[in-house]
């Protein structure tokens, strides 16, 4: 069976890669030449967790990648569609990029004999694949779906810095589409990839919700935590830790997804949430709750600011390192990092800013370029600074020792990740969610 991925971004390039890995023959399309030419030499185009190793196996087993999609819908009997959906200005997805794989795929499905079968990994709203992608495939192939072809929604959920594990071993396989030949095969391709894996079978429609659901919900367990963690903050002795542990030993609860923290970021959750939002109010729901769990999320932004402040006074001149920028430790990914947001802010108030992370600091400095100081080391991060906040729960910060902190003008440090909260240091501590005494 020959498969092809179009899209060889984190979700597209981790599939390709564990699949060619698991010998399978792979065909990768992506537009941009210079990405395709970096993974042709075993080179992923940003940082992922064993990803480099298990690309560079499929290459060795035959994984190839292409600059003509013509290769791929000629010859590929199953089709992933994994081009990105970027978030607009109001909240919506932007459906550019998939609209023009169909457009171009419906295109080419007119003069083959083939008669693949296109799955959409794509994140999108319901209605997407029955209402849009298929009236453009049918429409610019004069072919007709689940006949000559068919159309099969299969979204994943990856994390960043899992995603090769999690595309080894998913915790479910979702497929939407028509029951029938076609989605038989899809149903024996994943039976067979993932022999102990539940697979769901519904239509295009529930399983495009089904992706937004899951992050949506995982998107208020951490709003849900981090309003516990301000309340903690405010009470003298309490701990959000010992009380996230707690309910989190309750099986209803379940411990995942309650580490109070800055609010949540990366590439999904903030998109998928103003996603769900746009997409409720559109259809004459009132998203009350997922309205309240984006309130949180930007209020933990507000109330970092705010122990800033307290900890150090006025911000102006004042030099501020900041440890982390990726959204989430082993990744380089600053898509809606807090941390990005954090900067943009104190720059407003004209400090000075130096930034340490270990893998995100090429990406960051795209975005700020000389406004900040950047560091390879965390002593050199800390030289001369009035105040250092954790922002991102690299193991790296839990060695932070005296001997770092006496690099320091003021020894001041704001933990958002609580990671010093064992440590003995010599430094004013303000680690987020703690009560300290005189907190009231």
């Amino acid at each position: 069976m020959k498969l092809g991925v179009i899209g060889l971004g984190f979700v597209g390039l981790s599939l390709a890669s564990v699949l060619g890995s698991k010998g399978y023959k792979v065909s990768g399309f992506d537009s941009d030449k210079s990405k395709l030419n970096a993974i042709k030499n075993g080179i992923p185009p940003f940082y992922e967790p064993e990803l480099e190793y298990t690309l560079k196996a499929a290459l060795r087993k035959g994984f190839d990648t292409t600059h003509d999609l013509a290769k791929i819908i000629n010859n590929c009997e199953l089709i992933f569609i994994t081009v990105g959906t970027p978030q607009q200005d109001d909240g919506s997805i932007d459906l550019s990029m998939i609209k023009s794989v169909a457009s171009q795929s419906g295109s080419l499905l007119r003069d083959t004999k083939n008669k693949p079968i296109i799955i959409v990994k794509s994140t999108v709203v319901p209605g997407t694949t029955q209402n849009i992608l298929l009236p453009i495939l049918e429409k610019r192939s004069r072919k007709s779906a689940n006949k000559d072809f068919a159309v099969v929604t299969n979204p994943e959920f990856l994390r960043e810095s899992m995603a090769i594990a999690d595309t080894k071993n998913p915790h479910v396989v979702v497929l939407g589409g028509t029951e029938g030949k076609f989605m038989d095969t899809v149903k024996r391709f994943y039976q067979k990839l993932h022999k102990n894996t539940p697979i769901i079978v519904t239509n295009s429609q529930t399983a495009e919700i089904i992706k937004y659901a899951n992050n949506s919900f995982l998107a208020t367990k951490i709003s849900f935590i981090n309003q516990i963690s301000n309340m903690c903050q405010s009470i003298p002795g309490a701990n959000v830790e010992d009380v996230a542990k707690t309910i989190g030993l309750d099986p209803r609860i379940g411990p995942l997804f309650l580490n109070a923290g800055p609010g949540y970021g990366g590439s999904c959750l903030p998109k998928d949430v103003k996603a769900m939002i746009n997409f409720s109010n559109k259809i004459g729901i009132k998203p009350v709750l997922l309205d309240a769990v984006e309130t949180v999320n930007r209020y933990q932004l507000e109330n970092l600011l705010s122990t800033i402040k307290k900890a150090t006074g006025k911000l102006k001149g004042k030099k501020i390192t900041i440890l982390g920028t990726a959204f989430k430790p082993d990744t380089d990914d600053i898509r809606d990092s807090v941390s990005i947001k954090l900067i943009e802010i104190l720059l407003k108030h004209q400090a000075t800013i130096s930034v340490h992370d270990p893998k995100a600091i090429e990406n960051t400095r795209s975005i700020f370029e000389d406004r900040v100081e950047y560091f390879d080391s965390i002593n050199d991060a800390l030289r001369g600074s009035e105040c250092a906040v954790i922002m991102t729960s690299w193991k790296d910060y839990t060695r932070i020792n005296n001997e770092h902190i006496k690099q320091m003008k003021r020894k001041v440090i704001v933990d958002t990740r609580r990671m010093l909260k064992k440590s003995k240091i010599n430094a004013r501590y303000f680690p987020i969610g703690i009560g300290l005494s005189g907190s009231f």
